[in-house]
């Protein structure tokens, strides 16, 4: 078994050019036997809370439209895990898909939207999926501060948690780099799990993003962490 975390470039938020750069990872990810990648928070379309309009980047489950999207991105070995805005009944939410074999396999909504006053609603389940016998859960970005919800996971047989992220912020804000690793090695040592961060990296006129993007071992060990501030692909082997 291999997992990846795929450290994307930061796009306008509403670029859907951005799958075509997934298919590349895809086939990198194909050719080196790599049977699940991550990918970033919102990475189709962008953050609703930065949208001008946030239901034009949202995408419908229901009625196929999701699948649709991610059509391009089908293999028969690689699993995908990603991030986009889902267009529900009830509102917008922060959501990350498990692509498999060319079908929606399963949905995970942010549990805890990180802007004080977010267009997203907040999930409120904590599914554990699995592919081909592994089994993981997900936390989106914010979610990876609460740690009941790691240990929920890893109570019900997760052995790794993938954690979509976009962390970019406009340019007067601190950098939460240094933030995110200290909580995945948290993870990783509390809950004897592997822990996939995806992150987004770059600079746009209103928002940098320096990429946290890593892969730690059960126990705490950082297996692999992407270079600073540029698009990255991280690979590594899951031991059990």
């Amino acid at each position: 078994m291999k997992i990846a975390a795929y450290q994307a470039p930061l796009l306008p938020g509403d670029s859907m050019a951005v799958i075509g750069l997934i298919r590349g990872r895809i086939d990198r990810c194909e050719l080196e036997g790599v049977n699940i990648l991550c990918c970033p928070e919102a990475i189709t379309g962008g953050l609703a809370d930065y949208a001008k309009d946030p239901n034009a980047i949202a995408i419908n489950v229901a009625n196929g439209n999701l699948a649709a999207v991610l059509e391009p991105l089908a293999s028969n070995s690689v699993t995908t895990v990603l991030g986009f805005t889902e267009a529900a009944a009830n509102g917008l939410y922060n959501s990350a898909a498990v692509f498999h074999r060319g079908a929606i396999a399963g949905i995970y909504r942010k549990m805890h939207p990180a802007i004080r006053r977010s267009v997203y609603t907040a999930g409120d389940e904590l599914p554990v999926f699995t592919i081909d016998g592994f089994a993981f859960g997900i936390l989106i970005c914010n979610d990876s501060n609460f740690p009941e919800l790691a240990a929920d996971l890893a109570s019900r047989g997760a052995a790794a948690i993938f954690i979509p992220t976009n962390n970019a912020l406009p340019h007067d804000r601190k950098e939460v780099t240094a933030d995110a690793l200290r909580v995945d090695v948290g993870i990783a040592s509390d809950n004897n799990v592997w822990v996939v961060r995806s992150d987004v990296a770059g600079r746009t006129d209103s928002l940098v993003a320096y990429g946290s993007s890593c892969i730690v071992a059960p126990g705490g060990k950082v297996l692999k962490s992407a270079k600073r501030g540029c698009e990255d692909l991280l690979i590594v082997e899951v031991i059990s």
